[in-house]
């Protein structure tokens, strides 16, 4: 079975694109969150968003093709080329045969939806746009990417809701373990932050409605005045190659992914089993596949939304996993306190985190954390950032119709 390493990581997201900028936000505990600025809210319960500001989708794509793509699409593409300069490759050190791409989303054209659906109703059917399906479906951004890159390897989508990122990178995982690609392209992107989105998540009662006058402080996982999550939007993408390639090419490597699970709850469509039975399941069998202690894990990136009954969840997980050693050792944070959750590319935006957090031996913070639901007890590194040897790491994600996913780290 082949070692899979990341070599290179691109991020667009509101706290920064590219990794470096990122990073740099994530350390310093910079949020992302602002009031919305991409359509008039005023009337929507929710009001705050973790938007890309100053995102030009022509710094990427010519102008016809910028027309022909839903923003998830540009986003995407866009944190590809950043993430092959990363990795300090080009499309001509490619071997089209032997790369891939594998992006999830967890909704795919979502603006592309609401504008041709406006069109249908104000102008009629003939002035429906001919690009209206290849921009909205939840494959394309994968097959920009490959059509950008010469990549004529394995590429599908994967679409698990909030897991999509994480669900595309384990699956990239265990394909290159088999040998079916030296080099794929890995990760999630999503642009929901449109007016239909955040009027069916509102209905749902699921995003935060307390914070709209005070917008930075709306995203606060673990925190007791927690009430929803801040929708956010942007894409990640890591390159994943073997071991192997990457050493023959003399290529820098932030981490080895050595453990994959993924696993369903089967228990409810949109609420997380409160007895955490799969995401318990889905922890131990990537630990069990990485052949690592438990007590050797000194990070978890959780899934961390902000909403009352995730992060209860997700702790009572952690502790079925860990036992004593959750609240006796274990960091964990949830970066969303900053980025927003940014749903089928939270997964891919949170792997890079990981990779940074083991390069720097640097935990990122929760932010917001003021006062700790009772429920919530573990050490999830509150406001500030900190200093610790990361050597494992791991990151989970979960998403509508109990889906889970959990991605085991480690140094090099």
């Amino acid at each position: 079975m082949n070692q899979v390493v990341i070599t290179g990581v691109g991020v667009v997201t509101s706290t920064g694109s590219g990794i470096d900028e990122f990073w740099g936000s994530l350390k310093a505990g910079k949020s992302g969150i602002t009031s919305v600025t991409r359509f008039d809210a005023s009337d929507i319960a929710s009001q705050v968003a973790s938007e890309v500001k100053d995102f030009n989708p022509e710094d990427f794509m010519d102008p016809k093709e910028v027309r022909r793509n839903d923003r998830y699409t540009q986003l995407a593409l866009a944190a590809s080329r950043h993430a092959l300069a990363d990795a300090n490759l080009s499309r001509d050190n490619l071997v089209p045969e032997r790369t891939g791409v594998l992006v999830g989303s967890g909704i795919g054209g979502m603006e592309t939806i609401e504008k041709q659906m406006t069109t249908l109703i104000e102008r009629g059917p003939r002035r429906v746009s001919p690009f209206m399906i290849p921009s909205l479906i939840a494959n394309i951004a994968g097959g920009v990417i490959a059509i950008d890159l010469g990549a004529q390897g394995p590429n599908f989508s994967v679409v698990s809701a909030c897991a999509s990122g994480s669900h595309a990178i384990g699956e990239a995982f265990h394909m290159m373990q088999r040998g079916l690609a030296d080099v794929i392209f890995a990760g999630g992107s999503e642009a929901a932050v449109t007016r239909i989105g955040f009027a069916g998540f509102s209905s749902m009662k699921a995003m935060s409605t307390k914070f709209n006058h005070e917008p930075s402080r709306a995203s606060r996982p673990f925190d007791a005045d927690r009430d929803g999550f801040v929708m956010g939007e942007g894409a990640g993408v890591l390159v994943m190659e073997t071991k192997e390639h990457a050493e023959k090419r003399g290529a820098r490597i932030y981490a080895e992914i050595v453990g994959y699970s993924a696993t369903c709850d089967a228990f409810h469509v949109t609420t997380p089993d409160t007895e955490s039975k799969a995401l318990t399941k889905c922890m131990n069998q990537a630990l069990q596949e990485a052949k690592i202690p438990k007590e050797q894990v000194a990070y978890v990136n959780a899934h961390g939304t902000s909403t009352p009954y995730n992060d209860r969840s997700e702790t009572v997980a952690l502790k079925n996993v860990f036992g004593d050693y959750a609240k006796n050792g274990l960091c964990v944070s949830s970066t969303k306190s900053m980025t927003g959750h940014l749903l089928g590319a939270a997964g891919a935006i949170e792997a890079a985190a990981v990779c940074k957090a083991i390069e720097d031996n640097i935990v990122p913070p929760t932010i917001n954390l003021d006062t700790p639901d009772t429920d919530c007890d573990l050490d999830y590194v509150p406001n500030e950032a900190r200093d610790l040897e990361v050597n494992v790491a791991m990151s989970n994600n979960s998403g509508f119709g109990g889906h889970n996913a959990s991605i085991v780290f480690k140094s090099v």
